[in-house]
């Protein structure tokens, strides 16, 4: 098998999916000077994608953030495509952060695998689902593995690079470097676990919280001030469960559990409810809290 590219090879870097993630994730590769390429198969999600980053890219100029030039020459750098065979026939990196459905995954790498070029890295951002689920269907499994940013990607630093069983060594150490290059501080997961780190930390977190608040010990308002000014934490777990979008966690939830069967694992049913009656959290104006 062709031996993955070394991080000084790596110049163009392809990220399927224009959501929220998607497109900061190739922002962020732009930034650090990678010529990226978004894809997706909606035109109106690139465009969406288009209009979001080139206001965000004014918006930090305007404070003072980010100067001209570089906001130019990331803009620049990107590209929008609806046409996954063009995009992958020259990519050196992909990183899938479309749905986060098996079978849609599933077809996307299948395809990844014949049209990419044999070197490529194949990396998923999914948060939920190993790359051992959709890395047998590449014809290339050692070449894949899990890069999981997280939201708002052009922010946190945290990149979780998760390898299975398969995943080489050499596929590791490029994506940990890419990391870095890309301004982030990636952490190695060793093997496939339901959730990575983060999720299982802020799942216990989330559910010790949900627990006090059920029962009545405190208010959600309470919970989340003793996070920040007793632990230390940036806000709370409510206030940051509407940030990540309750639709989101309770999906996480959803997948961890279909995983493992445990009970402390099922998806929570006060989030269920709220996700029920569209309160997604403050995407959708309204989730633990009130934000219209």
């Amino acid at each position: 098998m062709s031996t993955p590219l070394g991080i000084e090879n790596i110049s163009t870097i392809l990220v399927i999916g224009a959501g929220t993630m998607g497109r900061q994730i190739a922002m962020t590769a732009a930034l650090a000077g990678y010529a990226t390429t978004i894809q997706d198969i909606s035109e109106d999600g690139l465009a969406g994608a288009r209009a979001e980053l080139e206001g965000w890219a004014a918006g930090r100029v305007a404070k003072g953030k980010l100067d001209e030039e570089t906001a130019a020459a990331a803009l620049g750098a990107l590209t929008y495509n609806t046409d996954l065979e063009a995009s992958a026939a020259n990519a050196d990196f992909v990183i899938e952060a479309a749905t986060e459905r098996l079978d849609i995954k599933t077809q996307i790498f299948e395809r990844l695998g014949k049209i990419a070029p044999a070197h490529a890295i194949l990396a998923t951002n999914s948060s939920t689902l190993g790359s051992s689920k959709v890395a047998g269907a590449t014809g290339r499994a050692d070449r894949v593995c899990n890069m999981h940013f997280f939201n708002p990607a052009l922010v946190m630093k945290c990149v979780e690079v998760v390898r299975h069983e398969t995943t080489s060594d050499a596929t590791v150490e490029t994506t940990m470097e890419l990391a870095r290059r890309l301004g982030k501080e990636p952490v190695l997961i060793n093997r496939e676990i339901p959730g990575f780190v983060a999720n299982r930390l802020m799942g216990a977190v989330r559910r010790e919280a949900l627990f006090l608040a059920d029962a009545g010990v405190a208010s959600i308002e309470d919970i989340d001030t003793t996070a920040r000014t007793a632990l230390g934490y940036p806000m709370g777990p409510f206030a940051l469960m509407d940030l990540v979008g309750l639709d989101v966690v309770n999906f996480i939830d959803q997948a961890t559990y279909a995983e493992t069967g445990a009970a402390e694992d099922a998806p929570n049913q006060r989030i269920a409810a709220l996700v029920a009656e569209g309160k997604l959290g403050r995407k959708s104006g309204a989730g633990f809290y009130d934000y219209k």
